[in-house]
């Protein structure tokens, strides 16, 4: 059996961001994430988008006691989003607690895929440092969104 490349070489990579609006992309996800609720996890995330009219929205994870009923950091930011009219997304930076980058878990890809074009900028972050960047489809190739219903 042969094995396939899915080195991250192969796919689309990110868009660049101003270096002003990504500095305030940092700022609004630290903020964000000094308002976490996470009595549970003990690991406070923020999160901020930047939609296609360059505003920046916000959000931080708050857990519940009925763990799957909590929701991430990037989710209370495309809320924000969507409450605002906008509708796309062109960079997202998350911040996360530990020695660790953090990058959006499964389904908030998922969730970011619905706004995100391919080359969405995603940038990994603590409250210290930005670190690592990926375009959404280095995050989550072979991804199924909108654009697979519109023949339907």
């Amino acid at each position: 059996m042969s094995s396939i490349d899915i080195s991250n070489s192969q796919w689309v990579k990110p868009a660049p961001i101003e270096p002003a609006l990504l500095q305030q992309l940092w700022q609004a996800a630290r903020a964000s994430h000094a308002r976490a609720y996470a009595p549970y996890s003990g690991y406070p995330v923020g999160a901020a988008v930047l939609d296609e009219h360059g505003a920046i929205h916000s959000g931080c994870n708050v857990e519940n006691a009925a763990y799957p009923q909590g929701w991430c950091a990037e989710t209370s930011a495309l809320s924000a989003l969507v409450m605002s009219g906008a509708r796309r997304v062109r960079g997202v930076l998350v911040v996360g607690s530990g020695g660790v980058w953090i990058t959006p878990c499964g389904g908030c890809r998922q969730k970011l895929r619905e706004f995100c074009d391919p080359d969405c900028t995603i940038v990994s972050a603590n409250l210290d440092a930005m670190g690592p960047v990926h375009s959404m489809e280095q995050l989550l190739p072979y991804s199924f969104g909108p654009d697979h219903l519109k023949d339907l």
